[in-house]
């Protein structure tokens, strides 16, 4: 696996892509805290940050974390990494952070065997739904959506069926984005 940190330079900012420290796991937390994603325990954090930080990607523009995801590869399924969450700073939506954290956790997966990227999504969640199939795009690789977990799974009654997209196969010859 690539094991460079990636910098992409905007206008007068530099965003620098890198593997998670387990001191970003409260930052990663606090973002995800300030926002409308699931809240998982800062626990949970720390300890992807410490156990699969070679499958979790941070952004930092400085010393700021400004946006990460969290992935991890199934046990029984060494060709798919699944993205458990993707968070960004509500200042830096809009700036297209998801898809190139997404681009670059692909891309550190050249020379594994991982060939597709699954992720679930509710189906209310539009912005999450497009970044997947922007991902397919922009590798010319399909993106395939099926039911996940029903709604009834869920205690109460404040959470969404999830569904599962699955993107790929990635591979070189297909995938200009990932020769980047």
């Amino acid at each position: 696996m690539n094991q460079e940190t990636a910098t992409i330079t905007r206008t007068n900012e530099q965003l620098i892509f890198d593997k998670p420290t387990v001191e970003d796991g409260s930052a990663m937390w606090d973002l995800v805290n300030n926002s409308s994603l699931d809240q998982n325990s800062p626990y949970k954090y720390i300890m992807m940050c410490e156990f699969f930080s070679e499958t979790c990607v941070v952004a930092k523009e400085g010393d700021k974390l400004v946006g990460f995801v969290t992935a991890f590869i199934p046990p029984e399924r060494s060709d798919v990494i699944f993205v458990w969450q993707i968070g960004i700073d509500a200042s830096q939506r809009g700036k297209g952070i998801a898809s190139k954290i997404l681009h670059e956790l692909v891309k550190r997966q050249d020379g594994s065997e991982v060939r597709y990227l699954e992720a679930t999504v509710t189906p209310s969640n539009d912005a999450s739904q497009s970044l997947f199939k922007r991902l397919a795009r922009d590798n010319k690789t399909t993106c395939t959506i099926t039911e996940c977990f029903p709604e009834k799974l869920f205690p109460g009654d404040e959470h969404e069926e999830e569904l599962t997209f699955r993107i790929g196969p990635f591979s070189k010859e297909k995938s200009p984005e990932l020769n980047k």
